[in-house]
């Protein structure tokens, strides 16, 4: 069966995004089409990029590193939950994801994002990325907003019309990971 991680992009105390990845995997859990599962970056304690060899050689030296491949080699796709910080996105995301390399190949993705403007512009850099890593990103996403999805800015509390939008990224994640199946052989 197709299997989908929902990878949670922040590690910040008292971030917003443990509540929009749980919230997107209890969704994700009531669907038949995939396994869907939460991958949270705090469990992998990543340093900053410390391998000795650039990932496109998949030599992989640490630990840490090995186990973060295993966890991504797993999946045929993703959808990635992130906040925007600065316009962009997270550090800790962004160095997650420059771990690895053929670990992302051929595989789906979609977003999920959350910001004062939806998280929107950290998507725009997200996939530029995707693409340089030969991950497939979808078009469909959903942009939550600090100000109306928000509650004080701390409690989560998203629009109804937002579930649409989740079904149409995992629809599409899952639809695209399939199709790219035959890219991932071997």
């Amino acid at each position: 069966m197709t299997r989908i991680g929902i990878i949670l992009g922040s590690t910040r105390p008292g971030r917003n995004g443990e509540a929009v990845a749980q919230w997107v995997h209890e969704l994700a859990t009531h669907r038949t089409d995939a396994q869907y599962e939460l991958v949270d970056l705090v469990d992998y304690k990543l340093p900053l990029l410390d391998e000795a060899y650039p990932p496109a050689m998949g030599q992989y030296s640490q630990p840490h590193t090995q186990q973060w491949a295993a966890k991504i080699a797993s999946f045929d796709g993703f959808v990635i939950v992130t906040p925007e910080y600065n316009h962009s996105v997270p550090g800790a995301l962004k160095n997650a994801i420059d771990f690895l390399a053929a670990e992302w190949a051929n595989k789906a993705v979609g977003f999920v994002s959350y910001g004062s403007t939806g998280g929107t512009r950290a998507v725009e850099h997200l996939r530029l990325i995707a693409g340089e890593l030969q991950m497939a990103d979808v078009r469909s996403q959903v942009a939550l907003s600090l100000f109306t999805d928000f509650e004080n800015f701390s409690v989560f509390k998203p629009a109804d019309s937002h579930r649409d939008a989740v079904t149409a990224t995992l629809d599409q994640v899952v639809a695209w990971s399939n199709a790219l199946a035959p890219l991932r052989v071997g």
